[in-house]
C-alpha cells in the first residue's frame, strides 16, 4: 500500500481521482487547499490491483445467448432499422462481435478454414474501439478496453463483456 499526493486545479480534482481509481485500488481521496488557496492537494491511499483472472470461457460467456440464427436476424434488423450514418449503439456492436465469435468458434471446432476468425477479431476490435472512445458503457472487469490483455485477445474481451451483458 502507498500514498499518492497530487496538486491540481480544483476543477480537475474529480477527473484526477477517477483516473487514479482506474489505475489502482484506491481509498477515498482527501482534499485540502494549497497554501496559496489556488489549487487543491489530493491524498489517496492506493494499492496495486490484483492480477486479473482468465477470460470467461465461450461456454460461460454464451450460456444464455440466443441461437446464432436469432442473433443474425437481430443484427440484420437493427442495422436495417437505423438511418445511414446513425450510431448503432453499443448493444449492436457487442452482439455482432459475440455472434461472429460464436461462428468462428464453431468453424475452429469443425476445422473449417475461412475468414470467420478474422471477421470475429475485427468485430471485437470495433467494439473495443467503441468502448475506448468513451461511447460504450463497458463492464471492464477484470480487463478494460485499454488493458494490454485486451489488445492481445480481442475476442476474450468480447466474451467478458457479453457475459456481463447477459
Amino acid at each position: 500500500m502507498f500514498e499518492i499526493r497530487v496538486i491540481t486545479d480544483p476543477a480537475d480534482a474529480d477527473r484526477v481521482t477517477a483516473a487514479l481509481a482506474a489505475a489502482f485500488d484506491t481509498g477515498p481521496a482527501r482534499q485540502y487547499p494549497t497554501r496559496d488557496g489556488k489549487r487543491t492537494r489530493l491524498y489517496v491511499t492506493a494499492d496495486h490491483r490484483p492480477e486479473p483472472g482468465a477470460w470467461p470461457t465461450p461456454e460461460e460467456a454464451y450460456a444464455l445467448a440466443p441461437s446464432i440464427i436469432r442473433e443474425i436476424g437481430w443484427t440484420a434488423q437493427t442495422a436495417a432499422d437505423k438511418p445511414f450514418g446513425q450510431d448503432l449503439g453499443r448493444e449492436f456492436w457487442l452482439r455482432k462481435a459475440a455472434l461472429l465469435d460464436r461462428i468462428a468458434l464453431r468453424d475452429e471446432e469443425d476445422g473449417v478454414t475461412g475468414d470467420a476468425v478474422e471477421a470475429a477479431t475485427e468485430a471485437a476490435r470495433r467494439l473495443i474501439a467503441y468502448d475506448r472512445d468513451g461511447e460504450g458503457d463497458y463492464h471492464g472487469a477484470p480487463y478494460w478496453p485499454e488493458h494490454p490483455a485486451t489488445t492481445a485477445d480481442p475476442r476474450g474481451y468480447v466474451r467478458q463483456e457479453y457475459a456481463a451483458f447477459t
